[in-house]
């Protein structure tokens, strides 16, 4: 109980702090538009008229909480699940070509932590081209993966999914690579001596090391997953997906939409992270890790 009041009281200290910050800021930022929009009327307000009415302005520059939260609240529940305007329709969307994305990348992560870690010539020649690569920014990438698959006819789920890819594989070919070698030399040594082969080594005593690197990397991963998939709906002009949701928004300057589809992806993106540290703790324990 102490714990998790320890944990609560925290998160809701920061969240209060934040949304009443929120609210200054769409105060601030609104104020200018009401204020040249009330005196074009000719309209005298009182402080809290005037602060009420930059608080609910239709197109706001910065939409307040109560607005977001509404929206998010009419998009989410009150629509049909198969309607063009609800968030869950255009999160389950993202959703598919992050989930895809992630698995392509964690496996090509964990494939490129094992050739590292077993074969010199790539630790040497491969892991600094895996660090160059995400030097590129991925708004300059996501355009010319899309172009490439368009021209051989790869159109849809892939390429976002490969975005995600690109994004994903690099915190879990890192963590993968720090795993696999955290074994100490003495347990090492011991393998040795019981002569052990290269694949019980590596199965028995340097896999069981790097399963906690792996997921605390994979929760990195996920969430890169989901931003890739995000920016990958960008360039494609997607009809459908949060990135469409956000495209929409800029163009019609529906900010309280833009801002509801950003609420919409951090609630999949805690979701998604939330899954990945469970999957860790399950796996720990069967493994016989004890709980913290």
């Amino acid at each position: 109980m102490d714990r998790l009041r320890d944990k609560i009281f925290p998160v809701t200290a920061i969240l209060a702090g934040l949304v009443v910050v929120w609210y200054v800021a769409a105060v601030l930022m609104n104020a200018p538009f009401q204020r040249d929009l009330n005196q074009r009327g000719g309209v005298t307000v009182t402080t809290s008229e005037f602060i009420g009415q930059t608080l609910s302005q239709p197109k706001p520059t910065v939409p307040a909480p109560h607005q977001v939260v509404s929206n998010v609240f009419e998009n989410t529940f009150l629509r049909k699940i198969t309607s063009n305007r609800s968030l869950v329709y255009h999160s389950w969307v993202t959703l598919s070509s992050t989930v895809l994305g992630f698995a392509f990348g964690t496996a090509l992560g964990i494939l490129i932590a094992v050739g590292i870690v077993h074969i010199k010539a790539l630790d040497r020649s491969l892991m600094p081209w895996i660090i160059a690569s995400q030097t590129i920014p991925i708004l300059a990438i996501a355009p010319m993966i899309i172009v490439v698959l368009a021209a051989v006819n790869v159109t849809g789920l892939i390429p976002k999914a490969m975005i995600s890819t690109y994004l994903s594989f690099f915190p879990v070919a890192v963590g993968m690579v720090k795993g696999l070698r955290s074994p100490e030399i003495m347990h090492l040594d011991l393998m040795h001596t019981y002569n052990a082969t290269r694949a019980q080594i590596f199965w028995k005593l340097r896999v069981p090391a790097s399963v906690p690197f792996l997921f605390a990397s994979m929760k990195v991963a996920v969430a890169a997953s989901l931003v890739g998939a995000i920016v990958g709906e960008l360039p494609t002009g997607a009809v459908a997906g949060i990135g469409s949701k956000l495209l929409a928004g800029a163009y019609y300057s529906q900010t309280i939409d833009m801002w509801a589809a950003l609420v919409a992806g951090s609630v999949v993106a805690v979701i998604l992270v939330s899954l990945v540290g469970l999957a860790g703790r399950l796996v720990e324990r069967g493994m016989g890790a004890r709980p913290a």
